[in-house]
């Protein structure tokens, strides 16, 4: 049985060795066929040259070129690598757990309608910061209901982190369209479904997840997260998730509140509740992960709130650039985030 491991990878020093390190003491790896593809973007901070060097000493372990710099185009190049029966994606910040590949590869046998399947995302830090995001993205308010992030047991889904598939899916529906800087998965599971497939969510496996370390990281990340989500529904001429329309609908709420002021004084209240709303909301989850510290409240309000305007901003954008002005991607949106 083949399987290849696809790991796109920019400047990851710091997490590149863990993630391989357990790649490779994976439960029952050594009964596979396998080939680990790290394809790197030009990376500066010496990340090449430790995988040359692990490479050196595992002949499975393999370093390519992606000099478009782009997630998608690195998918891309490790797809085309080998013949394989089974691939995974794994994020350069994604450490696997012992059993994540053997499962995975046993769901995908036991039922052939699942085309993919991932698992959970246990997001970890490296300062106060990343403890902080790391705390919101793991809840429902700051991810949304539904999210693979917030989900505890196994059912179908409509998209997973580092995913594995078997080969009749890229047979079938083609490779990761190299246009999408951001968002690539969401638009490949999206096209998944539509060629009917389905996509299981397996609470038995879990992978680590080191988040951005600053809250202008995540910002950025998140931005580029709602603007080429729009990308994504124009392509399909649909709305790919319900839950996507939330922060959008929010920031442009906000953005029409100072006309409210100008409304009758019985109507202002009416008008201003959604405000109210989620600042109730805002409290009730930032108490309920705070851990009785003040200092961890104010920085998940912080959180929850960079999380959403981010994020809705991002999506207003790319509806303003992509339906209204009918402009193609801003090369500004296409630099990656970390």
């Amino acid at each position: 049985m083949k399987l290849s491991v696809v790991i796109p990878c920019r400047n990851e020093i710091i997490h590149i060795e863990e993630c391989l390190t357990a790649i490779f003491a994976s439960e029952g790896i050594s009964n596979f066929d396998t080939n680990v593809f790290v394809v790197d973007g030009q990376s500066d901070d010496g990340t090449r040259a430790l995988i040359q060097k692990l490479a050196t000493l595992n002949p499975k372990l393999h370093l390519l070129d992606n000099p478009s710099l782009t997630t998608p185009n690195a998918f891309n190049i490790g797809i085309n690598q080998r013949d394989f029966d089974y691939l995974l994606i794994v994020g350069a910040r994604h450490i696997l757990s012992n059993n994540y590949i053997s499962k995975c590869i046993e769901v995908l046998k036991s039922n052939e309608n699942i085309w993919c399947v991932g698992g959970s995302l246990i997001n970890q830090y490296t300062n106060s910061e990343s403890q902080i995001i790391s705390k919101a993205m793991s809840s429902s308010f700051g991810m949304g209901l539904g999210n693979f992030r917030t989900l505890s047991k196994s059912a179908y889904t409509d998209t997973v982190t580092s995913p594995m598939y078997p080969k009749k899916v890229f047979d079938t529906i083609g490779l990761f369209d190299a246009q999408l800087t951001r968002n690539q998965d969401d638009d490949f599971n999206f096209r998944v479904l539509k060629a009917g497939g389905k996509i299981w969510f397996e609470a038995d496996i879990e992978l680590k997840y080191y988040v951005r370390n600053t809250f202008k990281q995540v910002s950025k990340q998140f931005f580029q997260y709602g603007y080429w989500k729009v990308y994504v529904n124009k392509k399909h001429k649909t709305i790919t998730t319900i839950r996507q329309m939330a922060p959008p609908l929010f920031v442009f709420y906000l953005l029409l509140s100072p006309f409210i002021f100008l409304i009758p004084f019985g109507v202002f209240w009416i008008l201003l509740s959604p405000n109210i709303f989620y600042l109730i909301l805002l409290l009730f989850f930032s108490i309920k992960y705070a851990d009785h510290s003040i200092t961890n409240f104010l920085g998940l309000i912080r959180s929850f709130v960079t999380l959403h305007l981010s994020y809705g901003s991002g999506y207003i954008r790319g509806i303003l650039e992509f339906f209204i002005l009918r402009k193609s991607p801003s090369i500004k949106q296409q630099v990656l985030t970390r």
